[in-house]
């Protein structure tokens, strides 16, 4: 109980600390990381101002601003650790303004309106090229993919929804100049939710692809990523089918930005990925087979080279790339060979085939790959959208995203970039229109006066691009219909004829003397709502006119290819008249998509791009400017300032401030706006200083806003103390409560169990008690009831104490525990299973040298034990292999005796025959004989065979006697020796000689044959002192002190 109490004490005391860091961090954070909502900034006509909030924000980290609920995204390139799970799960549910700026809170805000409101919602992202646009996109469809209801069909939609991202982006996006994967095409993709918010569906529009990219791209630039993909990633079997090489340098479509390589782009990798993408979108093998099939022949086609005959007129050189491309696309190599170099012309009943000059074949060529490219990426688009296709009737909402090229200035501005930033012109216009629209809208809903809004308008520029007849697109259009030479240059003359006095158009011709150095002559300059840009009109006519050779469509129709017969339909209406320009089908395209946006509630989100180097860290102010210029983001704010710049429920407002007045705090009991009149009353707002709506209050300036937050600040400290003091109070009693009731509860259930206990255990001591005494009462009787227990106890008791009391060794085997009458029997037994076990694991410990050593005292004690008295004091002293060494024997000697093994020597004391003068001298026992030695002679040789027996007293003395054959009267007889290793030696001789039994133990006298026909005799007696001599009866006399027995 006490660690529960510390733990909680614990706890407590790290939250208000985490309470006083946010209190006092709050007060100093608007100085250091900035205003999260740019509406709240004070000088907010001020750019500089905007920029330095932005730039502050950004070295935090702090990639995300808001503008009311328009959110500002800056690009940190580099990994920040804000998209985790966690971090959905952390703005799921949550109030827009209640945590801190992220994409997150934006897509989750859009998410519960739709829920609520029942209606449906997009989300306009734009930014330039690098400024992440993209990856807000991926980052929205990963929050809904999660945040969505989870079943196995919205599982499979969801799947489909967020692999459609690097399909499109295999086929759509490129590395530019600015960013290494820029979509070069707009996108617009519809999420459609049931009723529950389960993701049921998608559609997705594709807008003004840039096919221009598959036939050219400047330096440092690369072609759609699916080409390099397909050429670095694709397995060996597959590009051999497809006839392509390993190599992106082998096809010319793909060097012309000297930049194959990019290592931000790993090509092996994201083919994989497109690969397991198309699986999923459920493409078909066949039909996947047939898109790489066209990839391929796109590369193969830009290999094709012409060379002009000698009539001028262009013919093929290739035979080997026309091949793949006939094979790839199933077209007859005759009839796609006559349409790269001739043009089918139709003069009333008759057809003329006119042939091509080179440059008119490489237009061709070329013009057929975008077309191809083109219509195919457009089937790409159509497939997705049938795999995201809802099969349910019912009503759906919808959430919008529309992932659009932002504003584009670059060096050389051309045709591509007019009709981007004719896109964000018209972008413009509907932001403009649908946030006063929204603004006027809230206003009136809650009964607040609107004050007009200044803003610039930019229709002006709108009208000059597309009013009819006059504007420039009408005028690019007749240019490029009018029958006669119609060039760049001409339609830049019509233009400064039409529309020359324009105030937000000027030319070249039309420029005065200062501005006309800054233009080239066949430039033209816009002044668009972002600043101003000079297009160069080089490729406006071409470009805008798109054209394939009616007998190009005529080929592919021929295609046995699915997708290319798809893709150019017999059915395809094939009239004289010319298609739609590139500029009129993006215009009309821009009109369904204005129409699409205004059905549905406006959410934004502006990417800015921090520095152009791509580098984490840097902030390019003139650079970020321009974007915020461009963005309209200072107009934004404007629009959301004109009037009141924070709006907040009443209830929100309440709930947050209601501490700081007394009447409010800690509970309201009236309405939410009685509480906020009664609140503000207390701080003291001046009437000009808010306006009380319906459902909201207005407060019109930051200032206000944030003296009431940093009041706010001050007071969560004082209201943390005493709501600290209170919990400490309430629970700390809480705890001593439930501690001394659970106290007594313990205490009463112990002393229970404790009694118990005792009482069981009295009974059980007074049964065995009583048991114990009958049983020792009848120990002497059978085994029977009454004793069998306590004969149990005896024969365990004994048991237990002979265990702890067994011998240590073999010679303690006489201390075996005295058994009771009841075990004498198996006692013995016992023992004798005890001794056995412990000479066993004696014998098992003995090494071998040991071994040997006692098995020597083993044979020497079958000789002497009991028949030789100093046999005892023999045992404890251990024998050696040798008593001399082999340098002490003379050399003479050994040399002589070199073919026997020396076994054993030792040295003796012998005795004369004649005489018995006593002579040092060596015993020598070798395989074969026994050598008496003298120094550097022989003495005595004695082969073991004429050895009859060795003889030796019963008393203490060393002597012994070698009893030898003597056949022969000039044989030495028989020797008298003294030997201090008596029992060695003779032990020795016994083994080497192998005569164990030769050794005899006499008493008394010794007969030994001095020579043949001549014996002697050796007294043995026990006296005072050893002393050895020669009787007076001519014997020689041993005499030896007796020894006490051991």
């Amino acid at each position: 109980m006490t660690h529960m109490v510390l733990e909680v004490k614990e706890s407590l005391e790290v939250r208000c600390n985490q309470m006083l860091r946010n209190m006092e961090a709050s007060l100093t954070a608007r100085d250091r990381v900035g205003i999260q909502d740019f509406v709240l900034l004070d000088a907010y006509t001020s750019e500089s101002a905007f920029l330095d909030n932005l730039r502050k924000r950004f070295h935090e980290n702090l990639i995300y601003t808001y503008i009311g609920t328009l959110l500002v995204s800056v690009n940190p390139y580099k990994d920040l650790d804000i998209y985790s799970k966690k971090q959905m799960d952390t703005y799921m549910g949550v109030n827009f303004f209640e945590l801190p700026p992220h994409i997150y809170a934006l897509a989750d805000n859009v998410f519960r309106t739709m829920l609520s409101e029942f209606n449906n919602h997009f989300i306009l992202i734009s930014g330039e090229s690098g400024a992440g646009k993209t990856e807000a996109s991926k980052k929205i469809l990963q929050f809904y993919a999660v945040s969505c209801p989870s079943t196995k069909l919205l599982n499979n939609v969801r799947d489909r929804l967020l692999l459609s991202n690097p399909v499109l982006e295999a086929f759509g996006n490129a590395k530019t100049l600015k960013n290494d994967n820029s979509s070069r095409f707009g996108k617009y993709m519809d999420i459609q939710f049931d009723h529950q918010g389960g993701a049921v569906g998608g559609h997705i529009l594709s807008y003004l692809l840039e096919k221009s990219r598959v036939v050219h791209q400047n330096h440092g630039e690369r072609n759609f990523h699916i080409f390099y993909q397909l050429v670095e990633g694709g397995e060996e079997d597959l590009l051999r089918w497809l006839g392509l090489e390993r190599n992106c340098q082998k096809y010319s479509y793909l060097v012309q930005g000297d930049c194959a390589k990019v290592s931000s782009i790993n090509d092996k990798s994201d083919w994989r990925t497109v690969r397991r993408a198309l699986s999923v979108i459920e493409i078909s093998e066949s039909d996947i087979e047939h898109l790489f099939g066209i990839i391929a022949s796109v590369l193969h086609l830009g290999n094709v080279k012409f060379e002009a005959d000698v009539r001028g007129y262009a013919s093929l050189n290739n035979n080997q790339e026309m091949h793949w491309v006939s094979k790839l696309l199933g077209i007859p190599t005759q009839v796609l060979q006559q349409g790269l170099t001739h043009r089918k012309i139709e003069a009333k009943t008759e057809e003329v085939f006119s042939p091509f000059s080179v440059d008119h074949a490489v237009y061709a060529r070329d013009a057929l790959a975008k077309a191809i490219y083109g219509r195919t990426f457009n089937w790409l688009v159509n497939k997705i959208n049938e795999s995201l296709v809802n099969k349910d009737s019912s009503r759906k909402t919808v959430i919008g995203l529309l992932d659009i090229y932002g504003f584009e200035v670059f060096n050389v501005n051309s045709f591509e970039q007019f009709c981007i930033n004719y896109c964000n012109e018209k972008l413009q216009q509907l932001f403009i229109q649908l946030t006063l629209k929204s603004e006027q809208e809230e206003y009136e809903m809650e009964g607040i006066e609107w004050e007009p809004v200044p803003f610039f308008n930019n229709k002006i520029i709108c009208d000059l691009v597309e009013v009819k007849h006059r504007g420039i697109i009408s005028l690019l259009d007749e240019e490029c219909l009018r029958p006669g030479e119609a060039t760049d240059l001409t339609f830049l003359e019509k233009m400064e004829e039409t529309i020359g006095g324009h105030p937000h158009f000027v030319t070249h011709k039309l420029a005065d003397q200062k501005t006309r150095k800054t233009l080239d002559r066949g430039d033209f300059r816009l002044l668009h709502y972002a600043g101003e840009v000079t297009y160069c009109v080089v490729g406006f006519l071409d470009k805008n006119n798109d054209l394939l050779y009616r007998n190009g469509k005529e080929v592919m129709r021929q295609s046995k290819n699915a997708i290319i017969k798809h893709c150019f339909p017999s059915s395809e209406p094939d009239s004289k008249r010319r298609p739609e320009t590139v500029v009129t089908q993006f215009k009309s395209s821009l009109v369904g998509l204005t129409e699409i946006l205004m059905s549905k509630e406006p959410w934004y989100v502006r990417c800015i791009k921090p520095n152009d180097a791509k580098q984490p860290g840097r902030f390019d102010d003139v650079l970020v400017r321009h974007q915020v210029k461009y963005l309209g983001l200072m107009e934004h704010l404007r629009v959301r300032r004109a009037g009141f710049a924070y709006r907040r429920k009443y209830e929100i407002f309440l709930q947050r401030y209601k501490a700081l007045c007394p009447d409010t705090w800690p509970n309201w009991k009236g309405t939410a706006a009685e509480g906020v009149r009664c609140l503000i009353k207390h701080l003291g707002y001046k009437p000009d200083e808010y306006k009380m709506g319906r459902t909201k209050i207005f407060i019109r300036h930051p200032r206000t806003l944030f003296a009431t937050e940093d009041t706010f600040q001050v007071c969560k400290h004082k209201l943390a103390t005493r709501i600290q003091a209170k919990y400490k109070g309430y629970r700390v009693k809480e705890d001593y409560l439930k501690q001394r009731e659970a106290a007594t509860k313990i205490e009463t259930c112990w002393r229970g169990l404790m009694a118990r206990k005792e009482r069981e255990k009295r009974a059980w001591a007074a049964k065995v008690i009583k048991k114990f005494i009958k049983g020792f009462m009848t120990r002497n009787q059978p085994a029977c009831v009454d004793n069998s227990e306590y004969l149990s106890y005896v024969r365990q008791n004994y048991l237990t104490r002979l265990r702890d009391n067994l011998p240590k060794t073999v010679l303690e085997k006489d201390s075996w525990l005295t058994p009771p009458p009841i075990m004498k029997e198996l006692s013995q037994l016992l023992k004798k299973l005890y001794i056995r076990h412990m000479v066993r694991k004696y014998v098992r410990g003995i090494p071998p040298q040991r071994k040997a050593q006692l098995l020597l005292k083993a044979q020497t004690s079958s000789m002497f034990k009991g028949k030789k008295e100093n046999y005892p004091f023999s045992v404890c002293r251990p024998f050696v292999d040798t008593r001399i060494n082999a340098e002490d024997i003379s050399i003479k000697v050994l040399q002589m005796i070199r073919h026997e093994h020396i076994k054993y020597s030792v040295p003796v004391v012998k005795y004369d025959r004649n005489g018995f003068r006593p002579r040092l001298r060596q015993l020598v026992f070798t395989q074969k004989a026994a050598y008496l030695v003298e120094e550097a002679k022989i003495k005595q040789r004695m082969d073991y065979i004429s050895l009859k027996g060795v003889s030796v007293s019963n008393l203490s003395d060393n002597f012994l006697i070698l009893h030898i054959t003597c056949d022969d009267i000039k044989q030495k007889g028989d020797l008298v020796l003294q030997c201090d290793y008596l029992f060695e030696a003779l032990t020795k001789l016994s083994l080497i000689a192998n005569k164990q039994n030769c050794t005899k133990v006499v008493q008394g006298s010794v007969r030994f044959d001095i020579q043949p026909g001549r014996e002697g005799f050796v007294d043995f007696k026990s006296g005072q002192e050893s002393m050895v001599y020669r009787a007076k009866n001519g014997h020689l006399t041993v005499e030896s002190t007796r020894t006490k027995s051991r």
